[in-house]
């Protein structure tokens, strides 16, 4: 019987396809398995490759606009610069349509897309249209980040502390259609503190810590009243009788950063910089597997840990 991608999950996909890949030449420093890839560029300079596409009915349904549509599909990308370290340059811009969608609807995308261009000086040099049932859109983007300002998911080592930017659970309230790419705060902390291991959280925190103790062969500790939470997810969960921190914990397309810092920064927290954001320590890197605790030092059990777009659940390991 042949196996389904429900079996293996989006992430045993990755990794099957990136076991089977080869690379041609000595300029590709970082291929499959980061936020994007590295190649060898300019003088002190690395050039960063990344993609993403998103899907109606997936990424966003009907209820989102024509602009927030274009914004997230440019500010996803974006994010996964910032996740390197590095400053967004150029786009390609495809879309999938359908025949009679208006043009107007169209010139609403683009100009979600350009709204966030511009505020991030990158230039759109073009890209492809195709006739498409549902709406579909893809960009690819690049970068440039400094050598010694690259920033990977390995690295981390135990003993260091681990933070994120912002807060945690808004995507669930719409936060994924207007959030705002933490190129700023990256910036701010590759200069200053030079994160051991870093990534943007687009599948969850849980899911996306999971990715960088396994690119950096360590464990992690987190301590779950520490997570910062968004009031809209408090107001929430109030409502649904739920409990805020397993939506924090989970919830996919938060676009903060979680990185890791080595111990010696032992001041790292609250604000930042008075125009960077805050920052908040959640827990601390270990030698073996990811242990989640609550307020008296025990143990939480969770079965889904993140998204997956082919099975959508996982296990801590």
């Amino acid at each position: 019987m042949q196996r389904k991608l429900k079996d293996i999950g989006e992430f045993g996909l990755i990794k099957r396809i990136a076991e089977k890949e080869k690379v041609f030449g000595k300029e590709v420093i970082v291929g499959i398995g980061d936020d994007s890839a590295v190649i060898k560029y300019k003088k002190g300079y690395h050039l960063l490759l990344t993609t993403d596409m998103l899907i109606e009915g997936i990424h966003f349904n009907k209820k989102a606009t024509p602009f927030q549509i274009g914004y997230k599909s440019l500010a996803t990308n974006i994010s996964d610069i910032a996740a390197m370290g590095g400053i967004p340059k150029y786009a390609l811009v495809s879309l999938g349509l359908k025949k009679e969608t208006s043009i107007k609807f169209v010139d609403e995308i683009y100009r979600g897309i350009r709204s966030l261009a511009k505020k991030f000086k990158v230039t759109i040099l073009g890209g492809d249209t195709v006739s498409s049932p549902k709406i579909i859109i893809n960009i690819a983007l690049s970068g440039e980040v400094k050598k010694n300002y690259l920033t990977l998911r390995k690295g981390a080592k135990p003993g260091d502390k681990i933070y994120v930017t912002g807060t945690l659970g808004g995507s669930i309230l719409g936060k994924h259609l207007s959030f705002i790419p933490r190129v700023k705060e990256a910036r701010y902390l590759v200069e200053n503190f030079h994160p051991t291991s870093m990534i943007d959280i687009s599948d969850g925190l849980l899911s996306d810590l999971k990715r960088v103790c396994e690119a950096s062969k360590v464990g992690a500790r987190i301590y779950q009243e520490k997570i910062p939470l968004s009031q809209g997810v408090i107001s929430l969960a109030k409502k649904k009788k739920e409990n805020p921190y397993r939506l924090a914990l989970t919830g996919g397309e938060e676009f903060e950063l979680l990185f890791t810092l080595s111990k010696k920064y032992k001041n790292c927290r609250g604000r930042i910089h008075p125009t960077r954001g805050f920052i908040t320590q959640i827990g601390e890197i270990t030698k073996r597997g990811i242990v989640l605790l609550d307020e008296k030092n025990k143990v939480i059990h969770l079965r889904k840990i993140g998204f997956d777009h082919f099975k959508n659940a996982g296990n801590i390991s």
